[in-house]
């Protein structure tokens, strides 16, 4: 059930103190150590959980994992608009310029987006082989305003898989117990560094976007479009992009405040960029009716938020008509490339995939799992359940191997403007092509025990069972696609409805996700019946 407040503007004492916090960054006591969820290491100054000593030796174990690995290029390091963002970015290349990292950071102290680190690093990399360069972005992504992150890209572009970032883990892990062993140099040196370089990054990406998206297509349309940045690290993104491409684009929002003021509240009452969101999206839903399409990101930009007929889509929707358009829209795409989805993405992409004879590749929860694929052209799209996804060049080649949620939102336009119907119509013919469904997800707070369950579950002895009046008809704890764990456990019913369960990677909560392709009933009863049926009698409730 939402909050009271759920997609109504803050009030006064809901706003982070941001002076406390940035003093809570420097002399908070140290409660919890550097770990990596499913992108990067996310925490709170107040908490204990992110502060000046964890960015250091993060930075510290990056820069000496760099160096073991011979990556003689540049580091491309950026950062996004929450309130710890800038005094982490310091922090960071205090060590790097004490480590004489070559450094390159985006000139006049602006905000960069993920997927342009992404895009950064595979750029410089195809033309610099033997000087491979690396990143590092501090962002939460959509995390409230008191919280701070960062994650280390490797010269692939994309996130770093879990045995690398294992490894930065526990060497930060060291580090922070012998913090001497953290080499620095002071802000006002480190800012003059002879291995710091200053650079444009707007204008490059924004010319690059063409090779992507069909942008004089939607030039040509003469759309009217709206860009709502909720004030993040791509703000200053979208005039260039509209400029370069002659785009009748209007960005509705150009705030950069810290406490997210302006923002309205999440289901749950709180402060949360989320672009999927129909109640933190609430402002630009609301005058979406005055465009043809608008869009909205989060603050570091790798998701999307579509805003179509005057409501929000379903992000698992929009994945399935974007995958469909490519699909029949690029003809210059690999032939044997697959598809790429997590297992908690709609079916209905699976339906969509086959039917136009490829393949799908099925991972756990995480970008992570797509960026071989993407890099070596077997897979020419890769998507997340929680709108997130990037997909290859017009000519068939690497774009990003993160999630750009720019691209994405400019494929929607492309859409519009090739078919002449919007993306929420597009889904209504695959729906009535492939059947109609039911999905959505539902958030509580997890115990460890209901942790330690999740861990230890046995898939086998699900299959036969019943749920929400059908016959279980499969279960699995790891994906069919790579055979990795997914942390939790999907159960398929026997009209292809299913229901999984995991922890979430980023914050302390439990992630029911459920799909019916037999009605809302069918859904509201799995969702019941789903948790008592693998957590036992004291289930949480959702």
């Amino acid at each position: 059930m939402a909050h009271p407040l759920a997609g109504q503007a803050a009030q006064a004492d809901q706003l982070v103190n941001l002076p406390r916090l940035l003093a809570d960054y420097y002399t908070a006591e140290i409660k919890a150590p550097v770990a990596f969820g499913t992108s990067g290491h996310r925490g709170s100054a107040s908490k204990g959980s992110f502060n000046d000593l964890h960015v250091a030796a993060v930075t510290q174990a990056v820069l000496e994992y760099r160096r073991a690995q011979g990556h003689g290029g540049p580091l491309f390091l950026g950062y996004d608009t929450h309130g710890l963002s800038e005094a982490a970015f310091r922090s960071a290349l205090e060590v790097l310029a004490a480590g004489e990292v070559p450094t390159v950071i985006h000139q006049n102290g602006e905000y960069t987006p993920t997927p342009v680190v992404s895009w950064l690093i595979i750029d410089h990399n195809l033309r610099h082989p033997g000087a491979l360069a690396d990143g590092l972005i501090i962002t939460p992504s959509h995390n409230p305003p008191a919280d701070g992150g960062l994650k280390y890209n490797p010269p692939h572009g994309g996130p770093a898989d879990v045995e690398v970032t294992g490894w930065i883990e526990k060497r930060a892990g060291q580090l922070m117990a012998e913090p001497g062993l953290i080499k620095r140099r002071p802000y006002y040196r480190a800012a003059k560094a002879p291995g710091l370089q200053t650079r444009d990054f707007i204008r490059p990406f924004a010319k690059a976007l063409g090779e992507v998206v069909d942008l004089p297509a939607i030039k040509a349309a003469g759309l009217k479009l709206a860009a709502d940045p909720l004030g993040g690290s791509g703000v200053h993104f979208w005039g260039p992009i509209a400029e370069e491409w002659g785009l009748n684009l209007t960005v509705v929002n150009k705030v950069v405040d810290a406490s997210f003021s302006f923002m309205a509240l999440d289901s749950d009452g709180i402060i949360r960029m989320d672009c999927s969101s129909p109640y933190a999206m609430a402002k630009l839903i609301k005058i979406g009716g005055d465009f043809d399409l608008a869009f909205g990101n989060d603050p570091d930009f790798d998701r999307h938020g579509i805003v179509s007929g005057g409501e929000l889509m379903n992000p698992n929707h929009y994945l399935a008509v974007a995958v469909d358009y490519l699909l029949n829209h690029r003809p210059d795409w690999p032939g044997a490339a697959r598809a790429g989805k997590t297992l908690v993405s709609s079916s209905i992409i699976d339906r969509v995939v086959r039917a136009a004879g490829r393949e799908v590749y099925e991972t756990p929860v995480g970008f992570k799992w797509f960026v071989e694929g993407l890099s070596n052209g077997g897979l020419l799209f890769g998507g997340e359940e929680s709108a997130g996804a990037s997909f290859l060049k017009r000519n068939g080649t690497v774009w990003t191997t993160d999630k750009d949620g720019f691209c994405m939102a400019l494929l929607a336009a492309e859409i519009m403007a090739v078919t002449g119907r919007s993306p929420h119509e597009r889904y209504e013919e695959l729906s009535a092509r492939h059947g109609r469904s039911d999905y959505g997800r539902l958030d509580t707070d997890i115990s460890d025990r209901e942790k330690e369950i999740l861990k230890k579950i046995d898939p086998a002895r699900f299959v036969g069972a019943a749920c929400a009046g059908q016959k279980i008809t499969g279960a699995f704890t790891r994906a069919p696609g790579n055979n990795e764990a997914i942390g939790g456990l999907k159960v398929v019913l026997e009209d292809g409805s299913w229901f999984a369960l995991r922890p979430s990677g980023t914050e302390p909560k439990l992630k029911l996700y459920a799909e019916s392709f037999s009605g809302p009933a069918t859904w509201k009863k799995m969702t019941e019946q789903a948790p008592a049926l693998v957590f036992g009698p004291k289930s949480p409730e959702l």
